[in-house]
């Protein structure tokens, strides 16, 4: 373990860590479903619906989706706060593109998220290709009204065959570029991405690859997925007719170890792994079902192997 790094004994430096040294104490993300469709949807210059995304566009808590702002952050809000003792929160704009519709829809939920007194801030996920100076001036004004205010972009690859094969729309280059235009016009801002292992023919110069783009990027986080399949996907159409295999459990684990060791220390990481919270609707793999299974199973083969973040940099 480097001794050098503050992460409490961990192997990496998680989230949960890079929130409690800015807050002070441990915070609590909030998902809620405001956006209704992304660019891929609505078939904007061809594009087709990414071939791992199904009908609720990777929202959380979908039951609630049709409850208003205020209410479904005061439902999960609460529901956190009975069962974590949650007493600080910030608000995630989850599901699909949240940049897509108007500034002044977004600008209407941001302030109904700021009315409640223990939320510190947002979170935002969208894509490469749905930012603008009107959103640059809107995240700007939040952050100068003293409230912490972060993006996650949707980036997945850094390598544009296994984009194309996603049909995400965008390129690598984009997101680069994306991410350097709100550096640049957002330099408070907190800005993370999002990647995907166990897509087809990746190999391991890809993740060592993809771990130094994001140590040369200015970001401040990474969250990294284990592609699955699900219902009603174009994705689960390719494995049952046998053209996609789901990346195993100890191969994931083994990519997540390099792509870690390559990473710059300081770069947050939201999670090891992604799960199926609708486990109804989970095709393949198994394993995409157990949360803390997983994250402990990457844990021990981290510590067992004596690899840690920025190990290799």
């Amino acid at each position: 373990m480097n001794t050098n790094k503050n992460w409490n004994g961990r192997p990496y430096f998680p989230i949960s860590q890079f929130y409690k040294d800015k807050f002070g104490e441990k915070v609590y993300k909030v998902p809620i479903s405001v956006a209704e469709t992304c660019p891929n949807r609505e078939g904007l210059k061809g594009m087709k619906v990414c071939n791992f995304c199904d009908v609720w566009g990777s929202a959380a808590f979908p039951e609630f989706r049709d409850l208003e702002v205020k209410n479904q952050i005061e439902v999960t809000k609460n529901r956190m706060a009975r069962r974590f003792k949650a007493k600080k929160f910030l608000v995630y704009f989850q599901a699909y593109t949240n940049t897509f519709s108007k500034t002044s829809r977004l600008k209407k939920q941001f302030d109904i998220a700021a009315q409640f007194e223990d939320v510190l801030g947002f979170v935002v996920g969208t894509r490469p290709d749905c930012i603008s100076r009107a959103v640059f001036d809107l995240w700007n004004d939040y952050i100068q009204k003293k409230l912490f205010v972060s993006v996650e972009l949707g980036v997945q690859s850094f390598n544009e065959k296994q984009l194309l094969w996603m049909d995400r729309g965008h390129t690598a280059e984009l997101s680069i570029k994306a991410i350097h235009k709100i550096r640049d016009n957002c330099p408070e801002i907190d800005l993370g991405i999002h990647l995907m292992f166990g897509l087809p023919g990746e190999t391991d110069e890809d993740i060592i690859l993809a771990a130094k783009k994001c140590s040369a990027l200015p970001i401040n986080n990474v969250k990294i997925h284990n592609l699955h399949v699900l219902k009603n996907t174009t994705l689960e159409k390719d494995y049952l007719a046998g053209s996609f295999t789901p990346i195993t459990r100890e191969e994931y684990t083994r990519q997540t170890g390099l792509f870690l060791q390559y990473l710059r220390p300081d770069i947050a990481v939201h999670r090891l792994a992604a799960v199926a919270s609708r486990h109804e609707e989970l095709v393949a793999p198994e394993w995409a079902k157990s949360k803390l299974d997983n994250y402990q199973f990457i844990i021990d083969y981290l510590k067992n192997n004596k690899l840690y973040q920025s190990q290799m940099i």
